[in-house]
């Protein structure tokens, strides 16, 4: 354990951060799970909504350096492919 005082404050605010970070992670998980249900179904108007839902996720993931730029791009492209694929 840290002796240090700010090192103690340190200690709490990475935890707290940690918590935060995850927690949007797992949203952000199941958002991105929730538009490959809707393709399994098969249904257009539903994959289109959860789709523009899990861009917004993703782009605020980056904003917030939960997560790297490149990381977004990718799970954009790759789920768009998916939803486009119903057509």
């Amino acid at each position: 354990m840290a002796n240090i005082k700010s090192s103690k404050k340190s200690i709490l605010t990475s935890e707290k951060k940690r918590s935060a970070n995850s927690a949007f992670k797992t949203s952000l998980k199941t958002a991105m799970k929730n538009v490959e249900l809707a393709v399994a179904k098969g249904d257009k108007t539903a994959a289109a909504e959860a789709l523009a839902f899990a861009y917004k996720k993703l782009d605020k993931s980056v904003s917030k350096n939960i997560h790297k730029a490149n990381f977004a791009s990718r799970e954009k492209s790759r789920l768009s492919t998916r939803v486009n694929s119903l057509n």
